[in-house]
């Protein structure tokens, strides 16, 4: 005979496989069938302090942690964010916010904002610690539109680095496996995703268009069927040096097939062997972005180029993409690079 046992007005009787369930109602159906919430445990005791704690709970408000609002928050932005930009929300979840992470948001006031703030401020420069306040921030006001704080957040450093120029770059690139993805880097104004993500059929007419990023997100290569912003989408004349370094492939194939790491390694090395200050890939297009300036080509024609997204021109993405002022500043920039490369 089946057991049972009952303890604070609730029972649990054993089933067939010896653990024990509470059948708790919870109320009916639309067609008035009633419903029923189960709790089994092979120790009876168990089964009932759940099905109590469930009675006792089951009205009162969900309590959200900081920790579950930010994950929950980076769920729901995951298929409207890009992959970069959920990999680093992620990896501010697992290792930024461990100290408030169990902290009911609700209760996580603006003088806690505040130490949690100056706490990061210690170790983390100061563009680090607003990325992780905007998402704790943004994700707590997800639930509590109520929550708004007034809080200091730590001051921007202005970065000061000394830059090669662009021919000793060139020198130092020009002959070698890596010359073509710096070169569209530093000529093109490409990003390394959007240098990886190149494909012949991107290639009409020695017209590029960039449409395409290929990133290394979780250890592997994720190949984005559009590039980080919609400005970034854009099409760029491709001038006969390149034109000649690309060569021809089959149109699903990747122009560049080197991963990530592997172009990074070797640039650095190509200009360490130059002796020239240390810089980092994504440098090329900070280097352009300064000749562009020392050219004088208008702010708009470079922001064109290099797929820059501000408020002025994200509306006239392409209005003159290949107008008569655009293909000018395209001779200007080229009659540049091509100089530098003789």
């Amino acid at each position: 005979m089946a057991k049972k046992k009952k303890k604070a007005g609730i029972v649990a009787h054993q089933l067939p496989s010896g653990s024990y369930r509470v059948q708790l109602y919870v109320g009916k159906d639309a067609s008035g069938k009633r419903i029923y919430k189960s709790f089994t445990d092979p120790d009876p005791d168990a089964a009932i302090m759940a099905a109590r704690d469930y009675k006792e709970n089951k009205d009162k408000p969900e309590v959200i942690t900081i920790g579950k609002a930010v994950e929950r928050y980076i769920e729901s932005k995951k298929n409207v964010l890009s992959p970069s930009t959920i990999e680093g929300y992620r990896n501010i979840h697992k290792n930024r916010i461990e100290s408030v992470k169990n902290i009911d948001a609700a209760e996580f006031d603006a003088r806690s904002a505040q130490m949690f703030v100056n706490e990061l401020s210690r170790d983390l420069s100061p563009k680090t610690v607003r990325n992780v306040w905007g998402l704790v921030s943004s994700a707590i006001y997800a639930y509590h539109p109520d929550r708004r704080y007034n809080i200091t957040l730590p001051a921007k450093r202005k970065q000061t680095r000394e830059m090669p120029e662009a021919k000793d770059v060139i020198a130092a690139i020009k002959g070698t496996d890596i010359e073509l993805p710096a070169l569209l880097a530093m000529w093109l104004s490409l990003r390394m995703s959007e240098v990886r993500g190149l494909k012949y059929k991107d290639i009409t007419r020695n017209v590029l268009t960039v449409r395409r990023a290929v990133l290394l997100l979780h250890g592997g290569d994720v190949v984005r069927e559009q590039t980080k912003t919609y400005s970034s989408t854009r099409r760029i004349t491709l001038p006969p040096y390149l034109v000649r370094l690309i060569g021809k492939g089959d149109p699903d194939e990747f122009i560049v097939k080197m991963a990530k790491n592997t172009i990074y390694s070797k640039f650095t090395s190509c200009i360490e062997a130059a002796g020239l200050p240390h810089m980092r890939f994504h440098d090329l297009r900070h280097l352009n972005a300064s000749i562009m300036l020392q050219l004088g080509i208008p702010e708009k024609y470079a922001m064109e180029r290099g797929g820059w997204t501000t408020n002025s021109t994200l509306q006239n993405v392409y209005q003159h993409t290949f107008s008569a002022e655009r293909s000018a500043v395209d001779d200007k920039v080229d009659a540049y690079f091509n100089k530098l490369l003789g």
